[in-house]
C-alpha cells in the first residue's frame, strides 16, 4: 500500500529498531511507496513512511531491492556529494564512499553480504543514514 511521506524530523532523527519477519508488510508498503515516487526518488527507508524499523528499499540498477537490518561493514574512497530527500526541503553536502560492503538480511531473514559501488552505493548510504537517525 502506498504510504504518505513523513516530514516529522523527530521521527526521522530516531535510530530505527531492528526489523523482524513481522515487518514484511512494512517492506511491501515501502516498496509500493518507492515505486509510486520513482520519478523523483531512488531509495527510501521505513522511517520515511512513519515506521521506525531498519528497512530500506532502493533502485539497484533497474530493479528494486529491499534490505532488512542493513549495516555498512567496509567502505573505500571517500568523496563529497550533494543530496536531497523526499522528507526534507533542499539539498545538503555530505561525505560518501565510492564503494561499500553491506551486511543485511533478505526477505527470508538470511544474512547476506554484497558490495556496491557508485550511484547505488551512494543511495544505500543515504538510506542507512535514515536508519541511524542521521538527517542530511
Amino acid at each position: 500500500m502506498i504510504q504518505e511521506i513523513t516530514r516529522d524530523t523527530d521521527l526521522l532523527a530516531r535510530k530505527a529498531e531492528p526489523a523482524t519477519d513481522v515487518d514484511l508488510a512494512v517492506a511491501q508498503d515501502l516498496l509500493d511507496t518507492l515505486v509510486a515516487h520513482k520519478d523523483g526518488c531512488v531509495g527510501m527507508a521505513a522511517n520515511m513512511i512513519g515506521i521506525n524499523k531498519r528497512i530500506i528499499a532502493f533502485d539497484n540498477d533497474g530493479s528494486y531491492m529491499v534490505m532488512f537490518n542493513p549495516e555498512i561493514v567496509k567502505q573505500a574512497e571517500p568523496y563529497e556529494a550533494e543530496e536531497g530527500c523526499l522528507s526534507l526541503t533542499g539539498t545538503r553536502k555530505i561525505k560518501r564512499w565510492k564503494s561499500i560492503k553491506v551486511q543485511y538480511q533478505n526477505e527470508s531473514f538470511q544474512t547476506r553480504f554484497k558490495t556496491f559501488t557508485g550511484w547505488t552505493a551512494q543511495v544505500i548510504q543515504h538510506e542507512i543514514d535514515h536508519c541511524e537517525g542521521i538527517i542530511i
